[in-house]
């Protein structure tokens, strides 16, 4: 990650009360303004999950939460990515999944990686080695496809 920007991760209990307001209105801005959805954006799994985000002067510019293994599917999971508008078309969200699959895979290494992915971002998604698994499905109206990056063989010593 180049300066000026930090990356961040953190569990729901470490994070501060601004960091949890700047996550819960990017992801208000983004997936209920934008794209119109109204939907409960606080399930439940934020509590269980760690919070990965990228900032620039302590300004959030892209967010994911990391689930473990079975909160949302059988194995760990990535969800709610997000660039906020200012920081789009920097390969900000590519650097932030980079930094997401390298952190389940460190601390779930027997675990394959799920993602609900908005069909428009198949082709994003695949070239971080995420595998369609034919499963399309419409959620808030918007077309879905689920997506498994398989667990990563481990080396023998």
């Amino acid at each position: 990650m180049n300066p000026p920007y930090q990356l961040n991760c953190l569990s729901f209990e470490a994070l501060s009360n601004t960091h949890l307001y700047q996550i819960l209105r990017a992801r208000q801005e983004v997936f209920i303004i934008e794209q119109d959805c109204n939907y409960l954006d606080c399930d439940g799994r934020d509590i269980l999950s760690e919070h990965l985000w990228i900032s620039e002067n302590n300004e959030l510019a892209a967010y994911a939460r990391l689930l473990p293994p079975g909160l949302a599917y059988e194995g760990s999971s990535i969800g709610r990515v997000l660039t906020t508008q200012p920081y789009r078309g920097k390969g900000l969200g590519k650097q932030l999944m980079e930094q997401a699959i390298q952190l389940l895979e460190n601390q779930y290494p027997q675990s394959a990686i799920y993602i609900s992915a908005q069909q428009y971002l198949k082709k994003f998604y695949s070239d971080l080695g995420f595998v369609s698994t034919g499963i399309t499905y419409l959620e808030d109206d918007i077309p879905h496809v689920k997506m498994i990056r398989p667990a990563q063989p481990t080396e023998k010593k």
